[in-house]
């Protein structure tokens, strides 16, 4: 892009043809360019799919079962309310865990990029080990190490496996947000920081007033994407013994005494998430176009 000659008010003739140099757009791919977070990138026929495989798989069984029984689609139904409380525990627990790691992640974040190289170094050491730890792993130490209950000031307080569990989750997240905030205010062109300083700027005034709000609209997608990877990932609950959705299906189908059930009540579950996660994911993919810059 090109600046053409111009002239001011006393009809002189300035300039000529100046080049204006525009930051240059990623392309889009499979993982975010900022912070290596990859994108869950779902799309229309991937639900259409997942309803007529459910579909098939249920006609499929209910030819096959007792006619004396209870058809597929009618239990479906019956355990649907059941099935429904364990996937709010699912959101509960994605929701606080995003939120906890947001927090300290913000914080994180912001330290690897502090001016002071032991803050620097040790923020970047911390979020790496988090960061590449299995999440299964990291749940499995919290559920270990943090005890059931302790005592506070005489009072004695219980945790639930629910918000041990939510806290073991939201160490990644914590990591993955650090990786967000750094990669999203280093991708932030080193002339905005010259030009503050310019101005007279401080160097918290120009990460808080300028910078910041610029790297928002950068961090926002892949924050997004990680609260739907996150989302997904809260079923490793069922295997530390939170009672979520996946734990409920599992009891359901033992209750049910059915191996008839066993696919289709899990195609259902899948259809739960997907129905959740799907609108996320398209507004992550339409935000990370809208705000790319062209080149």
């Amino acid at each position: 892009m090109t600046c053409k000659a111009t002239k001011n008010s006393q009809g002189l003739q300035f300039g000529g043809t100046m080049p204006v140099l525009h930051p240059v757009r990623l392309p889009h791919k499979h993982f975010c360019p900022y912070s290596g977070v990859p994108y869950v990138n779902f799309h229309i026929w991937h639900g259409v799919l997942l309803i007529a495989t459910l579909a098939l798989v249920v006609t499929a069984s209910a030819s096959t079962g007792d006619q004396g029984r209870l058809g597929i689609w009618d239990t479906l139904v019956k355990w649907t309310p059941l099935l429904l409380s364990g996937f709010s525990v699912n959101l509960l627990m994605s929701i606080a865990a995003m939120a906890i790691g947001t927090v300290f992640g913000v914080i994180l974040g912001l330290c690897q990029i502090s001016l002071m190289p032991q803050i620097r170094t040790g923020s970047w050491l911390l979020t790496q080990i988090f960061r590449n730890s299995p999440w299964l792993v990291t749940l499995f130490y919290v559920m270990y190490v943090i005890p059931f209950e302790f005592d506070l000031f005489g009072t004695r307080i219980a945790l639930s496996d629910w918000s041990k569990a939510t806290f073991g989750l939201s160490l990644p997240v914590m990591a993955n947000v650090s990786e967000i905030v750094r990669g999203g205010v280093q991708s932030i062109p080193a002339v905005q920081w010259e030009a503050a300083r310019g101005l007279a700027f401080n160097h918290r005034q120009t990460l808080w007033m300028i910078i910041l709000p610029q790297a928002a609209k950068r961090m926002l997608p892949p924050w997004m994407n990680l609260y739907a990877i996150l989302t997904m990932a809260t079923v490793l609950g069922n295997i530390v013994g939170v009672t979520e959705a996946l734990t409920l299906t599992r009891e359901i189908i033992a209750a049910e005494a059915r191996t008839d059930l066993l696919l289709p009540l899990y195609g259902y579950v899948l259809l739960m998430f997907f129905l959740y996660v799907f609108p996320i994911s398209r507004l992550t993919i339409y935000l990370e176009r809208k705000w790319a810059v062209d080149a």
